[in-house]
């Protein structure tokens, strides 16, 4: 039994009733080779091979619809009141399902602004509306965005305590690499100890390995979702890492920040110490605001105000997004209203959803100060899964 799946599929019923939404038709095939985003929540880790339908009501109902031999996979589930098989076509079962249920509206995996809620295959899609036609159902389809934005941002119980377990051992690898750290490393070396820590724990990558962790030493290492390089740590750099594991399937994502000081120094140059404080006060300030039914929009604005505020250009990329199954998780974003954020920075924030905040900016000739932590909010606001770094880590 997938506990997570339980927990999972017993929100639905009430995402449906809240966006008046009479049926959710989840419709797939090969799914070992294209398989909707959302199926893990679902249906768990069992492929599906021919097409198959599963259905969820605002009445609890749940029905799949499968081929013959993966009956037994779907009751595994323990999550479907019923099974129906087929051997040659989906169409009548699928056909006789919609008009016992007679649903105004059928919500399906499309979305032009939530990559996670667009699971729907263009060739499935049209073949789904080939099913339809003909039938007063083939004008009922709408999209499933805010049902899959709602499933999957609102953590589970489950879901919240594996998000923690990954971020303290994300921490943990941290403080090992802290340790061991010295001047005269290249990010390529130090990348490498923490991945040699990942593996022997048995972990796996919140993102591709390639770029995870992400280490920046000095002005002159390239930002961004970028591989380490051979440039080597040097006394009077900023270094910033981009780090997160994955374990038992959920994320964390957390970027941290270290000075190396030079010979005789005890405390950062000021300039150094300002970026520092700066992105601090940032990260504060968004946090400050999270509340239940916010938008994304307003949180990013109040973070992106201090960094701009305190005369630093502004950062080209959103201030938050949501962690889960995925680093990025999809959903609503803490961001601006920028063209390719879509709808995303206008939704409000729910309780259960888990963001991160990670503003940052350029201190010239020092490097990157880029600091990360993953929130929860709740019915009173956000609350740190973590400790924030509220202090330069001096090596």
């Amino acid at each position: 039994m997938n506990q997570i799946v339980i927990e999972k599929t017993e929100q639905i019923a009430e995402i449906l009733k809240e966006n008046h939404i009479d049926l959710w038709l989840i419709f797939v095939r090969e799914t070992s080779a294209a398989g909707d985003p959302v199926l893990p929540l679902v249906y768990g880790d069992s492929g599906l091979t021919w097409d198959s339908a599963l259905l969820f009501t605002p009445t609890n109902e749940k029905i799949a619809i499968v081929g013959r031999f993966e009956v037994d996979s779907a009751q595994e589930t323990h999550t479907f009141d019923t099974v129906i098989s087929y051997d040659e076509s989906i169409k009548p079962a699928l056909l006789q399902e919609l008009e016992r249920l007679s649903p105004n509206q059928i919500a399906i995996n499309t979305s032009t602004n939530d990559y996670l809620a667009d699971g729907l295959s263009h060739g499935m899609y049209v073949k789904l509306m080939e099913i339809l036609e003909g039938t007063p159902f083939a004008d009922r389809v709408v999209s499933a965005e805010k049902v899959v934005s709602a499933l999957r941002g609102r953590k589970s119980k489950s879901e919240i305590e594996r998000i923690k377990k990954a971020i303290t051992s994300t921490l943990e690898i941290y403080d090992f690499a802290f340790e061991k750290i010295v001047p005269g490393m290249t990010e390529i070396e130090v990348a490498a100890m923490m991945r040699q820590e990942v593996e022997s724990r048995g972990l796996g990558y919140a993102w591709p390995k390639h770029n995870n962790p992400a280490v920046n030493s000095g002005p002159d290492s390239p930002v961004g979702h970028n591989a380490p390089t051979d440039i080597q740590l040097e006394p009077g750099h900023l270094l910033h890492f981009d780090f997160g594991v994955k374990e038992n399937d959920y994320c964390a994502d957390i970027q941290r920040m270290v000075y190396l000081r030079k010979p005789g120094e005890t405390h950062p140059p000021q300039a150094v110490q300002e970026g520092f404080n700066v992105i601090v006060e940032a990260i504060m300030a968004a946090f400050d605001l999270i509340q239940p039914g916010i938008t994304g929009i307003e949180v990013d604005r109040a973070a992106r105000s201090i960094v701009t505020g305190a005369g630093f250009p502004e950062y080209k990329y959103a201030t938050g997004h949501q962690v889960g199954r995925l680093a990025h998780d999809g959903g609503c974003i803490l961001g601006p209203d920028w063209d390719r954020y879509g709808q995303t920075p206008y939704m409000p924030l729910e309780v259960g959803q888990v963001f991160t905040l990670e503003p940052g900016l350029i201190v010239p000739g020092f490097g990157y100060v880029g600091i990360e932590e993953d929130i929860l909010v709740t019915e009173d606001g956000a609350v740190f899964l973590s400790p924030p770094q509220q202090e330069l880590i001096l090596i």
